[in-house]
């Protein structure tokens, strides 16, 4: 029996948030249930009954009732664009028409699954560094709140000439006293600037180039897109889907604008009869390895290019995994160097004068 769907679908579409693992472990058995034999809506069901998320139970609920009122599952999909983005409704798409849905879930499933423990290996990696650094920033912000003040008062009682970096804290402790507030309201201003800028159509894609220019963690950068770029698009053509349409669905899902505009000039190319290896190799495409290019160009002469792209998604893959080893390796001794110079000259600012007064009173 056909249900009508909730009033509120499309309002609660913009306020719904649904964890990756989630939909991970939802392409993973619903793929399942369906090589079982079990119907979708009877699969989705399960499902529905089984997740703890209030947001996933809602969606999955809304799914089912639209499957039963005689829509595909790409259409009930298509509800959901912040949970199940172009590149993901389309393969269902194209699985649904082929008759292949159960494969191309399956797909779909191991792809996430490699994204989401690419995604864990490269927040590890980053993790010590950035706990180090919050460390840091709060070690340095309790001291210039709560302890500098104090030292002030002791050393303007002292009778002895301070040092350089002795008078240099107690310009830092007068300066946050009297304009800390001030100093902190500017900051967070000028951060919230920053962050509305970069956000504006002219800025963005600039700051996007930035990014995959600077050394070093630009070259990480890049990595990590030309293997998200390559994973989906090998994902979609192995699934069946048409490489114009692949292009166009990759494009949309490109959070960067650098690469969002390759596949978009792409897909201009390919409908013109260029080949991507001809398109790839122009000099426009700079932040794209040759390797990429020539791995591309040996697919589309053997018909494999869907074996090509998802080998440069695994190659730049373990790129990335051991780029951010590296860098952790680095960035940790270097960042305590820093901690202990920073450590130290503190020490060294409020001990100095102290022996200082010591040494006039044993002379």
């Amino acid at each position: 029996m056909k249900t009508n769907l909730p009033v509120n679908t499309q309002s609660a579409n913009k306020w719904e948030r649904v964890r990756f693992e989630d939909r991970l472990m939802f392409t993973k058995h619903l793929s399942v249930m369906l090589k079982s034999g079990i119907p979708i809506a009877e699969g989705i069901k399960v499902l529905e009954s089984q997740t703890k998320s209030k947001d996933f139970k809602r969606i999955l609920e809304e799914i089912f009732h639209g499957i039963n009122n005689g829509q595909s599952l790409a259409e009930t999909l298509r509800r959901h664009p912040r949970v199940f983005d172009t590149l993901y409704r389309s393969i269902v798409a194209i699985g649904e028409e082929s008759g292949n849905l159960e494969t191309n879930l399956e797909y779909l499933a191991g792809s996430l699954g490699k994204a989401y423990e690419f995604q864990k290996k490269v927040k590890s990696a980053m993790l010590y560094p950035a706990i180090v650094m919050i460390a840091t920033i709060i070690s340095g912000l309790t001291m210039v709140i709560f302890v500098l003040p104090q030292m002030v008062t002791l050393f303007k009682s002292l009778s002895v000439d301070l040092p350089p970096s002795t008078r240099l804290l107690i310009f830092v402790a007068n300066v946050s006293k009297d304009y800390g507030l001030l100093l902190l309201f500017l900051m967070a201003a000028a951060v919230t600037a920053f962050y509305l800028l970069i956000q504006t159509p002219t800025v963005k894609p600039r700051w996007h180039e930035l990014l995959l220019s600077l050394p070093i963690f630009g070259k990480l950068l890049t990595n990590i897109q030309v293997a998200y770029m390559c994973r989906n698009l090998g994902l979609m053509l192995r699934s069946g889907l048409p490489i114009t349409t692949a292009l166009k669905a990759a494009s949309d899902a490109s959070a960067n604008l650098v690469f969002k505009d390759y596949l978009a000039r792409m897909l201009v190319a390919m409908e013109k009869g260029v080949s991507l290896e001809a398109q790839m190799g122009s000099k426009y495409y700079r932040f794209v390895p040759l390797i990429v290019v020539r791995m591309i160009g040996v697919g589309e002469k053997s018909g494999t290019l869907d074996e090509s792209l998802m080998y440069l998604a695994d190659f730049f893959e373990e790129e990335v995994d051991d780029t951010t080893k590296n860098l952790s390796t680095i960035l940790e001794p270097v960042m305590l160097i820093g901690i202990a110079l920073m450590v130290g000259f503190v020490a060294f600012s409020i001990i100095s004068p102290i022996y200082s007064l010591a040494g006039g009173v044993h002379r």
